[in-house]
């Protein structure tokens, strides 16, 4: 096992203040190892390794035996969860040393982040961790959130669903957002890490490890500061699996605002602009379209070329979406002659459709004439991808029109789909559907288009 496995695939984790006081970081930390989480929801599942409690003052928390010191655990520790004050962490950090602990999560503030008198602090810290080889997420972070393993070792409030998204973020708190947030919208996660000040591991170590994790198809980045810019870049390159970040500290009062958050240097936002481009990494410009684009690049394959085509009951939302492929610079491949001949003889397009591309298929659509559309379309050579909008009118068939879309999934897996169902309770069953078969959908055409793009920026990359 190595280092980074000790913190993300620990066997036994050991929390270091360890409390008994309801709304504290030391009981949080304990409730969500044993329970899952601190808000009980269906998603709650205890981690199956050891868990021990270390707090000299107390002899029983939640139940679990307290040790008066990490020394006294006899079973192995393979990573510690520190929750004491600043000051105390060195001491802390030898104890973990003597019991060859292979990481530690330190969750205490007060450190880089609050001036001087704590970088010398936490270059102490980190001068023992060094010394004895034991590596080091934090300092001023929420935790590690591994869900396929029912691993919690943060305080964050709950367990996030399972899935294939890694959420790596400099700040915990929107971390917690983002938990709450996804149990609601039934987003799921490989891997959640608050790195806080990254003193050790930083951002591109636990990029490196989730390239190898078998649960992980896309990563998602929330970036302060980058601690070796030339290191991400390189790892970066290499990456096989799409990085989508987003960038804080673009102007001028964010750049201040970083400084006194991580005590990172936030650096001009063109530099990063420059090297994420170079390295290969989709920039967002807001947390939704983070996620949004990672559930497209997780779940589609890339689009070979840049030439698209747009089905759509409704001709208001066809034309939305042209007018955003032209401001994302997205292509509408031109329909050939034999497309056309296809579908007329289909005998199922209604007269007034569109016979071009955005294809207006008209307001009554069955799922029969959305079958032929999406067929006839993905069979030309030169559409690269497909976006199928729909508009809920009194004759819809959503459910049926979402098992259309997923056949001709399958039926073309080389080419990617997103779809746009345009509505609310009455697309439900629909929409479901579509998330349950790893089909992107969003209620916003230009959101579509926007995941498309990056879809398109990654076929550019493979191709």
């Amino acid at each position: 096992m190595n280092a980074l496995d000790g913190i993300l695939n620990p066997r036994s984790v050991a929390v270091i203040g360890a409390s008994r006081r309801r709304g504290s970081v030391g009981r949080g930390v304990m409730k969500s190892l044993l329970t899952g989480c601190v808000f009980k929801t269906r998603l709650c599942k205890p981690f199956s390794g050891r868990v021990y409690a270390i707090n000299p003052n107390a002899k029983k928390i939640l139940g679990r035996r307290c040790h008066a010191s990490l020394l006294d655990v006899r079973g192995n520790v393979d990573l510690a969860v520190i929750c004491v004050p600043a000051k105390i962490v060195p001491s802390v950090i030898k104890d973990c040393a003597k019991k060859q602990v292979k990481g530690a999560i330190i969750i205490s503030a007060g450190f880089a982040e609050i001036g001087k008198s704590g970088e010398e602090l936490q270059d102490k810290v980190i001068k023992i961790a060094k010394k004895t080889n034991i590596r080091l997420v934090g300092p001023n972070c929420l935790g590690i959130i591994r869900p396929p393993i029912n691993l919690n070792a943060s305080f964050g409030p709950s367990m996030p669903p399972r899935g294939e998204i890694a959420f790596i973020s400099q700040s915990g708190a929107l971390a917690d957002s983002i938990i709450d947030w996804s149990i609601e919208e039934r987003y799921g996660f490989s891997l959640i890490v608050s790195y806080g000040n990254q003193a050790d591991l930083e951002l591109s170590d636990f990029m490196e490890w989730c390239e190898k994790d078998k649960h992980t198809k896309a990563i998602t980045l929330y970036i302060e500061g980058i601690k070796d810019g030339r290191k991400f870049m390189k790892i970066a390159k290499k990456m096989t699996k799409p990085i989508i970040a987003i960038k804080s500290g673009r102007t001028e009062a964010g750049t201040k605002a970083v400084s006194s958050h991580t005590g990172s240097l936030a650096g001009s936002f063109e530099i990063y602009k420059s090297a994420f481009k170079q390295s290969d990494v989709i920039l967002v410009d807001t947390v939704e379209e983070l996620f949004d684009v990672a559930k497209a690049v997780a779940t589609q394959p890339p689009c070979k070329k840049n030439n698209i085509a747009i089905i759509t009951n409704g001709g208001g939302c066809g034309v939305l979406a042209a007018d955003y492929c032209e401001m994302l610079g997205v292509r509408l491949a031109k329909l050939t002659r034999k497309t056309i001949q296809k579908l007329e003889g289909s005998g199922k397009m209604h007269p007034a459709y569109s016979r071009r591309n955005p294809l207006d298929i008209v307001g009554d659509a069955l799922p029969e004439r959305y079958e032929v559309a999406i067929n006839t379309l993905l069979e030309q050579k030169n559409v690269h991808g497909l976006i199928v909008i729909q508009t809920l009118q009194t004759m819809t068939g959503s459910e049926k029109d979402a098992k259309i879309v997923i056949k001709a999934r399958k039926k073309f897996p080389d080419k990617p789909i997103v779809c746009t169902y345009m509505g609310g309770k009455f697309s439900r069953k629909g929409i479901k559907l579509l998330e349950k078969h790893r089909i992107p959908d969003f209620n916003d055409p230009y959101k579509s288009v926007m995941v498309m793009k990056s879809l398109i920026d990654r076929g550019e990359k493979f191709n």
